[in-house]
């Protein structure tokens, strides 16, 4: 069986910017408030018109681009999103006829904000059973649709966006340019994170969430090095779900990636859930942050409560 790698990478945000001044006059709320305790300071905004898969569309088109290839060469889409308004058709197969492509399989992945690495991880296994040669992976989600912003408490964090992936078969013999998933769920606290009812919200039960985050999220990051065969000293960025500045930077102290850029995104963007990974890495790769062939460790989690980690090699 032949590994993969990623190839190329791609995001996309609305042009509408919301402040956390923007927010103080619609909440009750202020800039110092947010900044202390999240540590977002603004966040893109997808307008009425802008759906979940345009946005996956044009990040899609930027990956396809810097990997030269086009829409007719990718054999698998897999678009993960837990903000798609309508059941069927899927986020895939829209984006798939938003690009022109002529009959990819075409899968959602609603796994919230573990998404991109759980949807990384199926595109990596089909390549290496034989069932895809070149598959677009894509992480979007539009939270300003499932959010309640008469509430301060999450209507501050969240932020709407895309990112991409080309993930190709490897060269013969070549090294394996995406390692080995760590995944699993707490079942028990599936809960924690909800985007649930008529309409559908977002909620979230902060502190349990932070607790969890912190305290054993850094021992299965450091397991999915060393199924990568690495250990954290050896990464030269980590890519965290980019939930909440408070459980980003000490999260990263603790997986113990000294020698490592780690990516804040959330400052800007705010969580944009299975945008964010992808999203912050592409962002890493366009500013020159990271290098062709570094090891990068993506780790998501979040909803249901689940988590989904692989360390890859920077395209």
């Amino acid at each position: 069986m032949s590994g993969s790698r990623i190839t190329a990478v791609g995001h996309y945000q609305p042009a509408r910017v919301l402040t956390n001044e923007d927010l103080a006059g619609m909440v009750d709320t202020s800039d110092a408030w947010i900044t202390s305790r999240v540590g977002i300071r603004t966040r893109h905004i997808a307008g009425p018109d802008e759906p979940v898969d345009e946005l996956a569309a044009h990040a899609a088109a930027k990956a396809l681009a810097a990997a030269g290839r086009t829409p007719d060469e990718i054999d698998l889409v897999l678009v993960a999103t837990s903000t798609a308004t309508d059941r069927s058709p899927n986020m895939a197969a829209r984006v798939a006829a938003r690009l022109g492509m002529p009959g990819p399989a075409v899968m959602d992945v609603n796994v919230v904000c573990a998404g991109f690495t759980h949807a990384l991880a199926t595109a990596d296994h089909a390549v290496r059973a034989g069932g895809a040669e070149r598959v677009l992976v894509i992480g979007a989600d539009k939270m300003s649709d499932v959010t309640d912003w008469t509430d301060r408490t999450t209507c501050v964090l969240v932020g709407d966006g895309a990112g991409a992936a080309v993930v190709e078969a490897a060269a013969p013999g070549a090294a394996d340019g995406i390692g080995p998933v760590l995944w699993g769920s707490v079942p028990e606290m599936g809960n924690a994170v909800r985007i649930e009812g008529t309409p559908p919200r977002f909620a979230q039960e902060g502190q349990s969430v932070y607790r969890w985050a912190t305290t054993r999220l850094p021992e299965f990051a450091r397991r999915a090095c060393e199924k990568a065969g690495l250990t954290p000293e050896d990464l030269a960025a980590v890519v965290l779900h980019q939930a909440n500045l408070r459980i980003v930077e000490p999260l990263a102290r603790r997986i113990g990636a000294v020698n490592a850029v780690v990516a804040r995104d959330v400052v800007d963007s705010g969580n944009t859930s299975a945008a964010s990974i992808p999203l912050a890495f592409s962002k890493l790769v366009e500013q020159g942050a990271v290098s062709s062939g570094d090891p990068v460790l993506l780790f998501g989690f979040g909803g249901n409560l689940s988590y989904a980690g692989q360390v890859v090699r920077c395209p």
